[in-house]
């Protein structure tokens, strides 16, 4: 994870992982996750076919409540993206879910790739 102060805000590290490929912006239907788009026909990734490749939490200034976490995730065919919700009580329970079957699956991948 990240952690440079300069980057703590949402717009530059999302501005960052835009310049390092990470274009496709995403949500979690039906227990798949899809990229955004005004195609009709995108595809939907089981957990399995996506790595989170790094997250960012953020919480507000001036009230604990405002807090959030972005994903930058990559699935097994190669598009590059993020995926942002609340945590805690206020988090997407889709999300959460989604990405949390994600995390068990990686802990036994190789991380090399980072």
């Amino acid at each position: 994870m990240q952690d440079n102060e300069k980057e703590r805000s949402l717009v530059n590290v999302e501005s960052k992982l835009n310049a390092d490929g990470f274009t496709a912006d995403f949500r979690v239907t039906d227990g798949k996750l899809y990229p955004l788009s005004d195609d009709n026909r995108a595809r939907g990734y089981m957990p399995e076919e996506v790595t989170i490749v790094d997250f960012y939490r953020f919480e507000g200034e001036s009230n604990p409540d405002d807090m959030s976490i972005l994903y930058a995730i990559e699935t097994t065919d190669g598009v590059k993206g993020t995926i942002a919700t609340a945590y805690g009580t206020y988090g997407d329970t889709n999300v959460d879910e989604f990405l949390k079957t994600v995390e068990d699956l990686g802990k036994n991948l190789d991380k090399n790739h980072k």
